[in-house]
């Protein structure tokens, strides 16, 4: 699936689109094969796109080089069954990161991902925002490119008034959502509706509601512990008959919520080595240890979301 330069070509796919992690080797080096073997899995998992250099892939702790490296390492082993997109802006002035963006469009990806937190500081305002926002549009053509409301440096939410401003760009084809707020993201979606704009939410409590407002699909860290949960309920959302394992699958969602954020990337990691994916825990990012009470908690999750998936006539992804 080859990226265009014309916007209005773009529409990603609903679904689940996962943030990838990056998988390293005990030296700290980037571990392409494991990282491609991850590409597979997400895929057998039911992934309808990928989301690579983001921070669940440690991007902050990647260099420019290794950045591109890692997304067009998933870019090749995707091999267009489905799209990627990747982070292109990493602060500093709007000019270089407009050159970022370029630059990471140039290997294959079908849009470009801006962090929000990096256009503006926490302290400046929207209309400040906003300005930076149209200068970098203007620097980089026809790019596709999309939102991420990450929570580093800081989260800088993207208001409907913001999204009501740039949608009639056309330029504006993916939104992670981590606003956690459901008549927000409604206002969101529907700011978008007549555009190539897809909301991907990050927060699970509202899955289910932000999938029946519209969204396009989910992009939750979630999707690293069990994704063919995930997959199922962008699957499933609407399936009246299926109302019982609904609910069931969306009161797993708010019960495993703390646990897979704690010590997170490398529980997330130890989640996918558990079901047999060749990847070492080690993780840049500095984050708190990984104990054995906590391995013990999510080896607990992990059985419970298995026995999940056969209660609602699923299966786990086996990894070969």
């Amino acid at each position: 699936m080859s990226n265009s330069s014309n916007p209005s070509a773009i529409i990603l796919p609903k679904g689940f689109i996962p943030v990838m992690l990056t998988p390293f080797l005990e030296s700290g080096d980037i571990d392409f094969p494991g990282l491609r073997a991850l590409t597979e899995m997400y895929l057998k998992a039911g992934a309808t796109g990928l989301f690579a250099n983001c921070l669940s892939s440690e991007m902050y702790e990647l260099s420019p080089e290794e950045r591109i490296a890692i997304t067009r390492t998933v870019i090749d082993q995707a091999a267009g069954r489905v799209p990627v997109v990747a982070t292109g802006t990493f602060g500093g002035p709007i000019t270089e990161q407009a050159q970022f963006v370029k630059e990471i469009f140039a290997e294959g990806v079908q849009a470009v991902i801006v962090i929000t937190g990096l256009i503006a500081s926490e302290d400046e305002s929207d209309e400040i925002f906003l300005t930076r926002m149209k200068e970098l549009m203007a620097l980089t053509g026809d790019i596709p490119l999309g939102f991420y409301e990450c929570p580093v440096p800081y989260k800088r939410l993207i208001n409907s008034y913001i999204l009501s401003e740039l949608m009639p760009t056309g330029r504006l084809v993916y939104h992670k959502d981590t606003c956690l707020d459901s008549e927000e993201v409604s206002k969101r979606i529907a700011i978008g509706n007549d555009e190539n704009f897809g909301l991907y939410d990050a927060y699970m409590v509202n899955a289910e509601s932000s999938l029946r407002a519209g969204a396009a699909g989910l992009s939750c860290i979630q999707g690293n512990i069990y994704p063919e949960l995930i997959t199922w309920i962008c699957n499933h959302y609407q399936d009246e008959n299926k109302t019982l394992e609904r609910e069931k699958v969306n009161a797993f969602f708010v019960k495993t919520m703390d646990l897979v954020h704690t010590a997170y990337p490398t529980i997330a990691k130890y989640s996918l080595q558990k079901k047999g994916l060749p990847i070492s825990l080690f993780t840049r990012r500095e984050v708190e240890p990984l104990t054995d009470d906590l391995k013990q908690a999510i080896d607990t999750l992990l059985t419970e979301a298995d026995d999940l998936l056969q209660e609602i006539g699923a299966s786990a992804v086996v990894v070969s």
